[in-house]
């Protein structure tokens, strides 16, 4: 598949980088680059990336939902998530990799979920994160209802849902919405530097951790443990994680190799 409104560059690092770019329009998500987005993952796996950053061309990360010409929403806008957004998010939080998000400038509605959908999230200090769905009459979505709550909690949740307001960096780190805070000349090298450390891990534990990081807010204590049991073996079994173990035991130096 080309690529027209997305770019994918995987580095020696095994880092995939994959920015949006429609830049002249705030990276506004059409339903083409819906389409990229979720085919580059694949694509991305499959040459090796142990990494995934996330980030957006030119001024911003992402104004949200393209509402202009053929980009625009149908008449059921629930048929919109159905077909392009919810594939799209859930194929994100099942890749057996790190997800990062660099987020320059704005990160609008969908636009906002979609960053919010990393592991770890890095913002310019110019950023901010919109909830702009009310402003237009529409609910949040692309996973906003679930990811808010459980990152800021109800009361911000609620508070970023129902009035639509700018949430600047600063403030979005302080809530515990994002990660780090970068200044903006220093977005794009921390970002890779971040998501390269991550590449260099134990690729099939990191995967796990994101997994269960994923399911636990709704599992009783019980069946949690029995997941973390199941996860523990899995990693317990990997190449990695016996040849950690060698060099500890030797203290050697270790590369993982992620597998």
């Amino acid at each position: 598949m080309e690529f027209r409104h997305i770019r994918l560059a995987v580095s020696p690092a095994a880092v995939a980088t994959v920015t949006l770019g429609r830049p002249d329009t705030l990276n506004a998500l059409s339903f083409a680059l819906l389409d990229e987005l979720r085919a580059a993952l694949p694509k991305a796996l499959e040459r090796g990336a142990r990494c995934l950053l996330l980030t957006g061309e030119g001024r911003g990360f992402s104004s949200g939902a393209d509402l202009s010409g053929s980009g625009g929403l149908p008449d059921d806008a629930g048929a919109a998530l159905e077909a392009y957004y919810n594939p799209l998010v859930e194929e994100l939080f099942a890749l057996p990799i790190p997800v990062v998000a660099a987020v320059n400038g704005p990160a609008a509605g969908a636009g906002a979920s979609l960053a919010l959908c990393a592991d770890i999230v890095i913002a310019a200090r110019s950023a901010y994160f919109l909830q702009a769905f009310v402003n237009i009459g529409l609910i949040p979505d692309a996973g906003a209802t679930w990811l808010l709550p459980r990152l800021v909690g109800r009361a911000r949740a609620l508070e970023m849902m129902l009035l639509g307001e700018r949430i600047p960096a600063a403030k979005a780190l302080e809530w515990g919405l994002i990660a780090r805070m970068v200044e903006d000349e220093d977005l794009a090298s921390e970002a890779v530097a971040l998501a390269t450390d991550l590449a260099r891990g134990p690729t099939v534990a990191l995967g796990l951790i994101r997994q269960l990081a994923r399911h636990s807010a709704h599992l009783p204590l019980g069946d949690a443990l029995a997941a973390e049991r199941a996860a523990q073996r899995k990693a317990g079994e990997t190449s990695d994680f016996k040849a950690a173990v060698g060099a500890f035991l030797r203290k050697r130096p270790l590369n993982f190799e992620g597998r």
